[in-house]
């Protein structure tokens, strides 16, 4: 039997298998999820002991890191598969059509809480490895797999391991499956990223909160003031106001921006899945170049003052918003962060304090995609599917690649199985079947492929 006619025959035990997986609510950022995401790392834990010789689960001070190696094969390439195990909290509840931890399929998606990120695209390389494995009786490659589980929280476990056990983390060249396709139809490899820097502003006006009739017109509000802040930190083209933003921008040179801007990428669809009314962005750019080639500043929350029931008057002593900017080559995110918090500090009146603090961040990567490797798995995505793939970037992060990148110099391939429409980090969330199983044919035709270079 061969690996594709073992993944073939065992559609239904994968599915169910990944079921099974997705049922942990394996939610890092929440304390009282802690012991289920241990429960999760266990479960990759237990699939992975049957394909790897090495399995180990590595405590950390936060969430544990599961680890696998194989048997070294004298001559063949050393490939780290790289994912996470943790996802993202599931509210609003209420506006999932089934409960986010009970998997349901319907028309011919499979819905719950992970599943295009990251959890049915990390399965779809262990059920290759089983097949493989089952049928080959090896991996035709040196493999390593390191599966984390703070992802979602920034990833500061897996960047403290790096850095300590650089030499056992050596590989060649380093998978990933934690991003999407173009589209419905389109197999991907992905060969950029965008970079992120996230960060929480907190503003402190009166002491306390005051009473909004007794005080009101006298005294600074946060809130307000820090509407007003926000509203200062685009111009009418929605481009940057901080200055020198945009200085260190690579200029996309003409063959990538014709070539990007040729995929076949559908508008249309593009607007229905967002559901605004119109579209906005930096002025003289396309839409796909403002989403995978220009950095940008986006408020993602904002709170403080009453939000309760009823009615509440009273002046906020203090207000909080969450932004975040996301970078690109050859943006330095530190060289960003004092950029935008010294125009930040320049705009707010004294009137009140300010604390700025950055949460995470990551550094952009662009790749070039000829490398032997990405045509491997260019071809590999053809013969997992039966239909054309191509060359992509991405407006997301993934902190991990560039760490990689940046510690050993090696091609990073991004072969994204999920679809842009599929709701990651928010209700109803799903993955295309299709794109399912699909996906474990082409990635043992990959690691086949890289067998044979």
């Amino acid at each position: 039997m061969t690996p594709i006619e073992y993944i073939e025959s065992r559609r239904d035990a994968n599915l169910a298998e990944l079921v099974e997986f997705l049922k942990i609510p394996s939610i890092s950022t929440k304390s009282e999820y802690k012991p289920d995401v241990e429960r999760a790392a266990r479960w990759v834990m237990e699939k992975l002991r049957g394909q790897f010789e090495t399995v180990e689960l590595i405590p950390t001070k936060g969430h544990p890191l599961v680890y696998a190696e194989s048997r070294q094969i004298a001559g063949k390439p050393t490939v780290l598969f790289y994912g996470h195990y943790d996802v993202q909290p599931s509210e609003p509840d209420d506006l999932w059509t089934t409960p986010a931890f009970e998997p349901a399929v319907r028309g011919g998606n499979l819905y719950g809480r992970g599943t295009a990120d990251d959890k049915g695209q990390v399965h779809i390389h262990l059920a290759a490895f089983e097949a493989l494995k089952k049928t080959e009786g090896r991996l035709p490659v040196n493999m390593k797999v390191i599966i984390e589980g703070e992802e979602e929280v920034g990833g500061a476990a897996l960047d403290a391991y790096v850095k300590e056990h650089r030499d056992r983390l050596r590989s060649d060249v380093l998978v990933v499956s934690d991003t999407s396709m173009l589209g419905p139809g389109v197999p991907s490899v992905t060969y950029g990223l965008r970079g992120l820097n996230y960060y929480q502003i907190e503003l402190t006006g009166p002491a306390q909160d005051l009473h909004s009739g007794v005080f009101g017109g006298a005294v600074p509000n946060p809130l307000t003031i820090l509407s007003e802040l926000f509203a200062k930190l685009h111009d009418k083209n929605f481009r940057v106001t901080v200055p020198g933003f945009y200085d260190d921008v690579a200029t996309l040179s003409r063959t990538e921006r014709k070539a990007l801007n040729s995929l076949p990428w559908k508008m249309s669809d593009f607007k229905k899945n967002v559901g605004a009314p119109a579209l906005s962005g930096e002025k003289g750019f396309s839409v796909v170049e403002q989403l995978w080639c220009r950095p940008t500043l986006e408020l993602n929350g904002m709170w403080g003052g009453y939000t309760g029931e009823g009615a509440k008057t009273v002046i906020p002593s203090k207000a909080w918003a969450k932004f975040s900017t996301r970078l690109v080559p050859d943006q330095k995110p530190q060289k960003i962060v004092k950029q935008v918090e010294a125009y930040i500090r320049k705009l707010l009146p004294k009137s009140v304090h300010c604390k700025i603090e950055v949460l995470s961040s990551g550094k952009p990567w662009v790749a070039p995609y000829h490398h032997p490797y990405f045509e491997a798995a260019h071809r590999a995505l053809e013969k997992g599917f039966g239909k054309k793939a191509v060359f992509i970037r991405e407006g997301g992060s993934i902190p991990f690649v560039t760490d990689m990148y940046d510690a050993y110099k090696i091609p990073c391939i991004l072969m994204g199985f999920g679809l842009p429409d599929e709701n990651a980090h928010a209700p109803d969330e799903h993955i295309s079947l299709e794109n399912y199983f699909g996906g474990i044919k082409a990635a043992a035709q990959f690691y086949q492929e890289l067998g044979r270079e």
